[in-house]
């Protein structure tokens, strides 16, 4: 059974950074994104890498964050990560790690098929 657990979720001022942590067995296997979703909106996509083993570890990001977040992976750890720099309140939001069945990249959420419980993270002054 695919169990992924976030982490690294808070509350900071715009302007400051956070790291996310997706921990989970299956995701040095296969695609991994990050979604994120603010209250009374639509999930929205936020980064997406492929496995080391396909395409060098390829990845993709949501036009909003393109330039100030980078997602990695550390396969020894299981992990992938989120890395968050200046923060804005548009940022504020629930994000989840997903995994996928596959291992090419998608930005779409249903192309995710397991999903874990999310991570808060809040950027306010």
């Amino acid at each position: 059974q695919v169990q992924l657990r976030e982490s690294g979720g808070g509350s900071v001022q715009p302007g400051e950074s956070l790291r996310l942590s997706c921990i989970g067995t299956g995701v040095r296997d296969y695609a991994v994104g990050w979604f994120r979703q603010a209250p009374g909106k639509e999930r929205q996509f936020v980064a997406s890498i492929a496995p080391r083993k396909w395409d060098g570890g390829s990845s993709i990001y949501g036009n909003s964050v393109l330039g100030r977040f980078t997602i990695s992976r550390d396969d020894a750890q299981s992990a992938v990560y989120l890395q968050m720099n200046n923060l804005k309140p548009e940022d504020t939001g629930m994000y989840y790690c997903a995994q996928r069945s596959g291992q090419l990249t998608r930005s779409v959420a249903s192309e995710y098929g397991y999903w874990g419980q999310g991570t808060q993270v809040t950027v306010s002054s």
